[in-house]
């Protein structure tokens, strides 16, 4: 019995892909973002993934915590890795990306004695993403061509 009738071949490649309508939704909207889009959704989600690792810290859940440092780690190597060099700003970046990874190690290692780490980082993660959103939501509108009418 088939539950999608109208295109059961694209049911099919859902199905074997494993995914249900709400991820195919999911990921067009992603695959759809401009670069700037994209990067605050990173910034975003390493910003919820140091929120959930200062709450499993403090509720004790020792292996919550150290999956959410162990996600915002892989996303800060993301980004450090995509760096393009030949911007001046990338040097910069490249070295706070190294801070926030050198920090997470203390608080991996430190757990209790260093969770006062995790409420800087977050603030250093919220001023980039705040500062991205800004220069994305400014070179959006600044290349945006208006329609012109010729009135005849």
């Amino acid at each position: 019995m088939l539950i999608c009738q109208a295109l059961p071949a694209d049911c099919m490649k859902n199905r074997r892909k494993g995914m249900n309508p709400y991820q195919k939704y999911k990921n067009q909207s992603v695959e759809s973002m401009s670069q700037g889009e994209l990067l605050v959704l990173l910034l975003n989600e390493s910003i919820k993934d140091l929120k959930r690792a200062e709450l499993s810290l403090q509720d004790k859940q020792y292996e919550k915590f150290n999956t959410n440092i162990d996600y915002f780690q892989k996303i800060i190597r993301y980004l450090n890795q995509t760096l393009d060099m030949e911007q001046p700003v990338s040097h910069d970046l490249q070295r706070l990306y190294g801070y926030l990874l050198f920090n997470t190690g203390r608080v991996l290692a430190g757990r209790e004695r260093k969770a006062s780490e995790i409420p800087e980082m977050i603030t250093i993660m919220t001023d980039l993403r705040d500062g991205f959103a800004g220069a994305s939501k400014q070179t959006t509108t600044s290349h945006i061509v208006e329609e012109k009418r010729v009135v005849v």
